[in-house]
């Protein structure tokens, strides 16, 4: 007997948070509206604001949509067992955040525009930092780094320049020269 093909359910809420994202992601700032939301994630007027109610807990429900697939995909793919196999893992992550999952990034880049002048928006990015942070410090910590925090700041700032360029100018060179610069300062 066959059984039934597994659909996945995605509740009202969520499809409304994807569709924020991929507004920001594609069309900027200006294109996260309820209705635009609405109408992108194919729900009824009014949906979005249900769950929503104002344009800032939209901006927070997409930035929760992007933080958590990021995090878990940084803590499902960086595990390495030397400093060779953390640069490998990095710019495969870079890779990962540029290629398939190009839009959410994106869509992280444009909050963080809206952030340079909406405080708020700053606390709420500001929030996540820290998770992103001590993923990577517990990494260089098992690897040895003297200083991890610190180590964890200087590699992150190092990954979100290499996104930052490869998303706003199209570059597309190997990340792993500059990652292993970066790494061998944070394992000093």
């Amino acid at each position: 007997m066959r059984g039934r093909p597994i659909v996945e359910r995605v509740s009202t809420r969520d499809r409304a948070i994807r569709a924020a994202v991929e507004l920001l992601g594609t069309e900027g700032a200006h294109a996260l509206t309820h209705r635009r939301v609405d109408d992108r994630a194919g729900l009824p007027a009014g949906s979005t604001s249900n769950h929503f109610r104002t344009r800032a807990a939209l901006v927070d429900g997409a930035a929760d949509g992007i933080v958590g697939p990021e995090l878990r995909g940084l803590e499902a793919a960086v595990h390495p067992a030397d400093a060779a196999e953390l640069v490998e893992q990095l710019a495969a992550l870079v890779e990962q955040l540029t290629g398939p999952m190009r839009v959410a990034t994106t869509a992280r880049h444009v909050l963080f525009l809206e952030a340079t002048h909406d405080a708020r928006v700053r606390e709420r990015l500001s929030a996540d930092r820290p998770a992103y942070v001590a993923g990577v410090a517990a990494v260089l910590e098992r690897l040895g780094a003297a200083e991890p925090r610190v180590a964890a700041e200087a590699l992150a700032a190092t990954c979100e320049g290499i996104i930052l360029h490869r998303i706003a100018r199209g570059d597309d060179s190997d990340p792993r020269p500059v990652l292993a610069v970066a790494v061998r300062g944070a394992l000093g």
